[in-house]
């Protein structure tokens, strides 16, 4: 149960440096996404998980 609140709390530190960093950028990607199709949107989403869980089992592969 620990690992799951440290990714939860590694997920909200990434978001909050993105919002912290570059605030008006984040409006332009929130634009860009909202112009592109549903269907391009869950690739988009399909990608980030695929490439999520590879990111996971690279990790408990070598740890």
């Amino acid at each position: 149960m620990a690992a799951v609140f440290t990714a939860l709390g590694l997920v909200l530190v990434i978001e909050g440096l993105a919002l912290v960093l570059a605030p008006s950028r984040i409006l332009e990607v929130l634009a860009l996404l909202a112009s592109i199709g549903p269907v391009g949107r869950r690739r988009i989403g399909l990608a980030a998980v695929a490439a999520g869980v590879g990111v996971v089992a690279l990790v408990h592969a070598f740890t």
